[in-house]
Parts: structure tokens; sequence; C-alpha cells
């Protein structure tokens, strides 16, 4: 039997596959008042706004808004576990319930996978999801102190790898390291994962999926996409990508630019445009899918889905927007040595 990261290059050849859309701001719509996510747990913190503890409170939920991508037409179902570790929850006092936080969401996403595969017969895949924590290792939280680091990259790396491992216990075929800021914070996550494997006995295929948070194509820790994939080429991951920060027109010249380098299945997934004034995403379904349409005309993508703000319906418009479009042609570059420090430098 053929296994995950096979399946799904098998299947991207065929076609650009879809991605699903966001959670968080899916969940708002809801609006759910704390007792709504404390549900019967004695926690000591306010729980408002822990959306990855929805999976024990609210499944009910988490599950209605996995459905709705899946019969939009995703392709890859996301675990609703963005802020699912010890680091991140250490806010809301509930770090002891990380691992069945992860097990209930990819239990969740799996049997919506395989549900949404037996009623039309497309196969379905699980991205275990793996925010970026609330810390940075690249910067200090104290102007005072440059050198001062809230964690150290020992720390983050086993908050990942226990959090990777209940996602794969419970079903999900991919480990998705997303909405990266930090290109460390992302290294102690592959370095984490490549342990769990070699732990396991197995290859852990892993999504990688980077952030830039202006418009120089830069992400906080102030590398390019160019230098961000020579940086993390190593784990030789099944996608690469960019997701939230942007829309997709804001988007497109980094996309391009990772598309031409990258020797790996292409992944991005944005925003419903750029927030208004009160946070809230106005961009139409067919406004974001004519854009998505345009990237899979220039060949710029092989997976493409939805970040903040995007509903089924976004999700729905991408999947007819690149439908009987060909998915983008893989890279061959020559062998070089490619290095990375804030840019890329390739060595002649």
């Amino acid at each position: 039997m053929t296994n995950a990261a096979e399946r799904l290059r098998a299947e991207a050849a065929k076609r650009i596959l879809i991605n699903d859309g966001a959670f968080g701001t899916a969940i708002q719509t809801y609006g759910l008042d704390e007792a709504a996510y404390r549900g019967n747990y004695d926690l000591g913190h306010d729980q408002k706004g822990n959306n990855d503890l929805l999976v024990l409170t609210r499944p009910d939920i988490v599950r209605a808004i996995t459905r709705g991508y899946a019969d939009a037409g995703a392709d890859i179902l996301a675990t609703n576990t963005f802020n699912a570790n010890r680091i991140s929850q250490a806010d809301y006092g509930a770090e002891h319930l990380v691992a069945e936080m992860n097990h209930a969401a990819a239990r969740i996403a799996r049997e919506e996978a395989d549900a949404a595969t037996a009623r039309d017969g497309k196969p379905r895949f699980v991205a275990g999801a793996i925010g970026p924590t609330n810390k940075t290792l690249s910067l200090s939280p104290d102007v005072n102190d440059p050198g001062f680091r809230a964690v150290s990259f020992d720390e983050v790396k086993d908050v990942y790898k226990e959090q990777a491992e209940a996602l794969l216990d419970a079903g999900s075929d991919f480990i998705l390291i997303e909405t990266i800021f930090d290109t460390l914070n992302a290294k102690a996550a592959i370095m984490g994962i490549i342990e769990l494997g070699e732990t396991r006995g197995e290859r852990i295929p892993m999504m990688i999926s980077m952030t830039i948070t202006d418009m120089s194509g830069r992400n906080l820790s102030g590398h390019s996409v160019e230098a961000f994939w020579y940086a993390v080429r190593h784990a030789e991951p099944v996608t690469i990508g960019l997701n939230c920060s942007f829309g997709a027109k804001e988007l497109r010249p980094h996309v391009q630019a990772l598309s031409r380098i990258a020797d790996t299945l292409v992944m991005v997934y944005p925003n419903a445009g750029l927030p208004n004034e009160l946070g809230q995403y106005d961009e139409a379904p067919d406004t974001t899918g004519g854009m998505i349409h345009e990237w899979a005309e220039s060949g710029l993508i092989n997976i493409v889905g939805g970040c903040c703000g995007t509903t089924a319906a976004h999700i729905a418009a991408m999947a007819k927007a690149v439908e009987g479009l060909p998915p983008r042609a893989i890279p061959h570059p020559e062998p070089a040595m490619h290095l990375a420090g804030l840019d890329a430098f390739t060595l002649a």
C-alpha cells in the first residue's frame, strides 16, 4: 500500500488539489460565550477564544465546519489544532489537555475525510495542523535585553514533537507546520518531527507554510521567501507554500518567486483579502476565485485553499476556478549550493 505522501503526489499530478479554509473566523460566526468554550472543564482561566478546546467541548461545531469544507470540494482537511500546544495553551491553563485536544481534532478530521470519500469516491487527506506558538526563538520579547529568549530551541522542539505524535496517532496523514513567522521555530518543528519519525521507525511527511509579515516579502525573523525555502528544503517537505498575512492579490509575486525555485508541490492558502477597519474580511468568494484562476492559468500552484476570512463558499469558488486547469510543473533545478541568510545565496 502506498503511503500518504505518494498518494498525494499521484493525485496532484492529475489536477490542482484543494485545501480547506479557515477555522478561527468560521468559529467566530457562532458567537460563542465563555461557557460554551469551557464546557464541563474546571479551568482557572477565561476560555473564550480558545478555539482548540472546542474539539472537546463543542465537537459538533468543529465537525460541521470540517464537513462544510469537504462538501465544498476540499481534498485536504486540516485539524483544528493551530494553538493546541503546551506553549499556547499555557495562556488558558489548559496545557494538560494538549494530547486530548490533538487526538480529538485528528479523529474528527479523519472521520469527515473518510466519510466524504465514501460519498463521492475522491481521495481525501488529513493534515495535522501545527501553528507557530506565541513565542519566538529568533527575537527577544524584552527590548532592553536583545539576547533574552522566553523559550529554548529544545523546549520548542519538544512541544512540537508532543503535538505531532498525538496528531499522527489519531489519523493525520501529514504534519502541517503553518503560519511560520519565525524560521527558527520552523527549524525546531522540523527537528522534532524528524526525531519523532526516528523513534517511530517511519518517515513523517511534512507540509511547510511560511507567513509574510509585510510587503517586502519577508517573515518576522527577516527571511525572504527564497531564503526560507533554502533554510527548510533539507526536510524534503511534501508541500512548501505561503499562508495568511495577505489576500491573493498581495501574495501573488511571492507565490511566483517560490513556485520558480521549489522542487516540490506548492500549496498556498491566502486570506479573503485584507481585513477592513473592524477586522472583518469582505472579499467575495467570486473575487477570490478569479484571482486563483489566474494563478492556475499561470502555472503557479499545485494546491490552493483559504486562510483567515475564507468560508466554504470561498473554497467552492476556488475549486471551480481551477477545475480542468493543469497543475504547476515541478522544476528540476541544476544541483548547486544554496545558502540562506536573510536572503538566499547560490554559490556558482
